[in-house]
């Protein structure tokens, strides 16, 4: 039945929140290096550096197109590894959830914790490429302060995609799988570096369908100072994917930690 359960962001998994921060803050700066890093160096060579050559892009200058792009991008890799890779560590090598569960915790509240966390992280270092690309002069906009609680649900999003991974892993090499076939594709489709519009209809209509796509269409114009279409149609999808991957990885890893 824990199939039914919603997500359980309630005491108990702010507790794992916490205990994730606090781990965090030992390896704090080597952590936002790495979520900070290859986006900038985006911003830089690919915003400026091909920018002169393009130009504008939708009404925007490159720079702030891509800027738009690479934050959400960004969140769904930086949600993606830590519920793929750390997670992982922490369930089976490092045995923290068999510690956990030995309190009146339950694998609901664990899961739910981790995306609590997953989602902060993207917060952290997507606030962090924001402030760059200000600096840059990618941003048009006061409007930009609500890009923060968009990479919160995007965070929400991908880490619940990657639990399901994390419980069907076998091993890290599995993960390859998924960032291959899954998240390359669509960091590649979903509106990132041009317009989907510039793809085949038929691609088109499909990429409507993967969340980064609405991730880009909500961040984008909150950074470009454009007017907002669609707003609840991209909520919706994000929320949608994340709520739907969060019930089918406390089944998964239910089963898979025998509880």
């Amino acid at each position: 039945m824990a199939i039914l359960f919603l997500p359980r962001f309630q005491g108990a998994a702010f507790a794992v929140w916490r205990r994730n921060t606090l781990v965090w803050r030992k390896l704090m700066l080597p952590s936002i290096f790495i979520n900070f890093g290859e986006p900038f160096l985006y911003l830089l060579g690919l915003g400026y550096g091909l920018g002169l050559f393009i130009g504008e892009m939708m009404h925007m200058p490159y720079l702030t197109f891509l800027a738009s792009g690479i934050l959400a991008s960004s969140s769904m890799n930086t949600a993606s590894f830590e519920a793929m890779f750390s997670v992982y560590t922490r369930m089976i090598p490092q045995k923290t959830y068999e510690a956990i569960l030995t309190t009146p915790l339950e694998v609901q509240d664990i899961l739910a914790g981790e995306m609590l966390w997953c989602a902060t992280k993207c917060v952290i270092s997507g606030t962090a490429i924001l402030i760059v690309a200000a600096l840059l002069g990618a941003v048009h906009t006061w409007h930009a302060v609500w890009v923060p609680p968009v990479l919160f649900l995007v965070g929400l999003c991908f880490s619940g995609l990657g639990l399901i991974m994390t419980a069907l892993a076998p091993g890290y090499d599995f993960f390859n799988y998924y960032v291959t076939i899954v998240l390359t594709p669509m960091f590649i489709l979903s509106g990132v570096f041009y317009p989907v519009t510039s793809l085949p209809v038929a691609l088109q209509s499909l990429v409507q369908l993967l969340p980064l796509a609405h991730a880009v269409d909500l961040i984008r114009p909150l950074v470009a100072g454009l007017p907002l279409d669609n707003v609840l149609l991209h909520l919706a999808v994000l929320a949608g994917y994340g709520i739907a991957g969060y019930l089918i990885a406390v089944h998964l890893t239910r089963k898979r930690l025998l509880v």
